[in-house]
């Protein structure tokens, strides 16, 4: 039975973080979802499942219709948030546009219970399917997270090493890591220009926190809290599967551990086959002495 929270309000925005894998996405998220004003859950995956890729080869999405696991994957979500009973909320018949309806009333329902009136998706694959995003939550706000492409394909490269069931399947090889950071960034390029979409460094996160959580709580329209650079440790806790071990990290104290696992994982030829790769990624560039963009 669903009981509504004494401070029960209506939803007045929705946020998302997206961005390539091991960029932080965690971390942002945990920062941000430790706003009063602002709720956050487990990445639903919700608009990676919607169709099936590539979509022109795709006979449901010519018809209009949801791809075959996407509800699945709704209701595992609904499961490991502890709301089964929102799955009365699912749409009977699989078309696109009345299960993005209910996706988004479940994440206002979801978010009503906590009494607050935000919600923040992350699921940094959502980077590839903003378009659908932007065509059926146009009012959606978006942050986009960029970190150091030898960091990121490190870390990529090594989860695929110790991870071979769940990295390695995707990341097989040292150039499949570098073309999921350099893809990532040419999408991030495409939509900056867009009001509704802004752009945060890792590195920045890490080395002015507060001014950095302070300019995004601008962007999202909220007042800057400073119990979230405090409270988001035990936050991220609530936002981390157990089966996601490799984003432990985020509930220790913010630092930078760039650097360290690129020359530990990487032999000499390979550290210098990705950095020459690295150096001629254009990467974009965050106006200086714009705040937010509303």
């Amino acid at each position: 039975m669903l009981v509504q929270h004494p401070n029960h309000q209506p939803v007045t925005s929705s946020v998302f973080i997206v961005g390539c894998a091991r960029s932080g996405t965690t971390l942002l998220q945990s920062l941000l979802a430790s706003h009063p004003e602002i709720a956050s859950f487990p990445e639903s995956k919700f608009f990676v499942d919607l169709v099936w890729m590539p979509e022109e080869r795709s006979r449901r999405y010519a018809l209009g219709l949801v791809s075959k696991q996407l509800r699945t994957t709704l209701e595992s979500f609904l499961d490991e948030v502890g709301h089964p009973e929102l799955k009365r909320k699912l749409p009977r018949l699989p078309l696109i546009k009345a299960y993005v309806q209910s996706f988004k009333a479940i994440l206002d329902e979801l978010t009503q219970l906590q009494g607050k009136s935000i919600w923040l998706e992350k699921t940094p694959e959502h980077l590839w399917r903003l378009k659908y995003v932007e065509n059926y939550l146009p009012e959606a706000k978006v942050i986009h997270i960029v970190r150091n492409g030898m960091d990121v394909i490190a870390s990529i490269y090594d989860l695929a090493q110790r991870h071979p069931n769940h990295w390695g399947r995707v990341y097989k090889t040292l150039d499949s890591c570098i073309k999921r950071w350099t893809d990532d960034i040419a999408i991030t390029h495409q939509y900056l220009s867009k009001p509704n979409h802004t752009l945060i460094y890792y590195e920045q996160l890490v080395e002015k926190p507060a001014d950095e959580i302070e300019r995004l709580c601008q962007f999202i329209g909220v007042p800057f809290d400073i119990s979230m650079l405090e409270n988001y440790r035990n936050t991220s806790s609530q936002l981390i599967r157990s089966r996601e071990t490799w984003k432990a990290l985020t509930q220790q104290n913010i630092q930078n551990a760039n650097s360290q696992k690129f020359l530990s994982v990487f032999t000499i030829e390979q550290q210098n086959y990705v950095r020459h790769l690295v150096e001629e990624v254009n990467l974009p560039v965050l106006e200086t002495g714009i705040v937010a963009k509303s």
